[in-house]
């Protein structure tokens, strides 16, 4: 076997784990907001507060995560990218298997907290490994394929979700998750985290981004163009029965809501990795997703009495709108340096999705507090989060073919 094609095989086994780990990781991260009205129905919530107590859970969830996110981010530059691997799924897939046992929403919420520590790490961990492995001409080639076919694991949570008890499918992602532990084995570290590990230079040092204004600016705009994806998810689908219901629209489920909004995002990532690596140039894609956003939202918020196919088809086209997940996340990647990098890449997606407690709590204050409609209250939390990842976007520095081989130093 030559060396080019050892290359080409590690490259390939190391791509194709990272895909499969953010497969199981989305499954059990949006598995929730299918299962929601069944599970909390079977444990004995009322009716009425299935809105409320489902809001709080997912808050929970997205709480644990912005915890994980720093736990996980931190452990990934001081200890290496594999350890985050190994024990973030080990953890999310243990607390998906306990929560498959759950009788009330006390316990349900540790669990769902729980899960979120370990689900915030797959992400971070396998981006800064693929983008640390390849060649600066090719790593969006990698970042695309882990993202746009990990979040198919979206769909298969719908798939569960429907035709399974929900004890069943919260079984099911943690068996799929412990299962992943033995693919892990045929990974190596990065060569970026051997060179960094052996100097002197501070690493993991999470303050170390606040210590700069130029860094923290650059490290808040990572964040915050990254926050009208799950404004999308985190409101829009996830609370689609209630907007069918508000809009007139009869025999809308979430599950299936959701798995044509992550068929569509699929297509979205795929794309705007690609595109991005066509035309050399990454702001410029999350710009015209941003502007897809802009026109999707208003279709969704205004269609009326339309056929539950015409709603699914809609949600469809919202996650293509929100397929920039790619070319954000390596945007991330590729503005640090290799001693702040899984920090970075860790921390940067679960901020975005603990920003879904923001979101949400802003529109319950339009909702309830102020007391506009849904889709009013929707209307001013997009245009609000779209306008400021406009903002923000022009804060960062263009990344394509950047050289990653440096460190942050103060």
């Amino acid at each position: 076997m030559t060396q080019q094609t050892k290359w080409y095989k590690s490259h390939a086994v190391l791509i194709a784990v990272a895909a499969l780990g953010y497969f199981v990781d989305i499954y059990d991260l949006i598995l929730f907001s299918i299962v929601r009205k069944q599970s909390l129905l079977s444990i004995g919530v009322s009716e009425q507060d299935l809105l409320s107590v489902g809001i709080d859970l997912i808050n929970y969830q997205m709480f644990g995560m912005l915890v994980g996110g720093l736990v996980w981010g931190i452990l990934g530059d001081k200890r290496g990218r594999l350890s985050v691997l190994f024990g973030s799924i080990f953890l999310y897939s243990a607390a998906n298997i306990a929560n498959g046992f759950v009788t009330d929403t006390q316990t349900y919420a540790w669990l769902r907290f729980i899960a979120g520590i370990g689900l915030a790490g797959e992400l971070g961990a396998g981006i800064t490994l693929v983008a640390e492995s390849m060649t600066k001409e090719t790593r969006g080639y990698g970042t695309m394929v882990v993202v746009s076919f990990g979040v198919l694991g979206a769909v298969l949570a719908g798939v569960v979700g429907k035709n399974f008890d929900w004890t069943t499918a919260y079984f099911i992602g943690g068996v799929m998750g412990l299962a992943l532990l033995v693919l892990r084995m045929g990974v190596f570290e990065s060569g970026m985290y051997h060179k960094v590990k052996e100097s002197k230079v501070k690493r993991g040092s999470f303050m170390q981004l606040f210590t700069n204004r130029k860094r923290f600016i650059r490290y808040l705009c990572c964040i915050t163009i990254g926050l009208p994806i799950w404004y999308l998810i985190g409101v829009l689908i996830f609370l689609s029965p209630e907007f069918a219901h508000e809009l007139g629209i009869k025999n809308i489920e979430s599950g299936s809501a959701v798995l044509f909004f992550y068929l569509g995002t699929s297509v979205g990532d795929f794309m705007s990795g690609y595109l991005s690596q066509l035309f050399k140039n990454r702001k410029n894609i999350v710009k015209f997703y941003l502007i897809s956003i802009i026109i999707t939202v208003p279709v969704y918020l205004f269609s009326k009495e339309i056929s539950a196919n015409v709603f699914y088809f809609i949600c469809a086209l919202l996650g293509f709108a929100a397929g920039y997940w790619a070319v954000f996340v390596t945007i991330a990647s590729e503005q640090f340096g290799t001693n702040l990098r899984s920090t970075v890449t860790t921390t940067v997606p679960n901020f975005v999705r603990g920003g879904l407690v923001l979101l949400t709590l802003g529109f319950e204050l339009f909702h309830k507090t102020l007391q506009f409609t849904m889709v009013s209250s929707a209307l001013w939390v997009g245009a609000i989060t779209v306008s400021i990842a406009f903002i923000s976007l022009t804060g960062l520095h263009e990344t394509f073919g950047k050289e990653l081989d440096y460190f942050e130093l103060d």
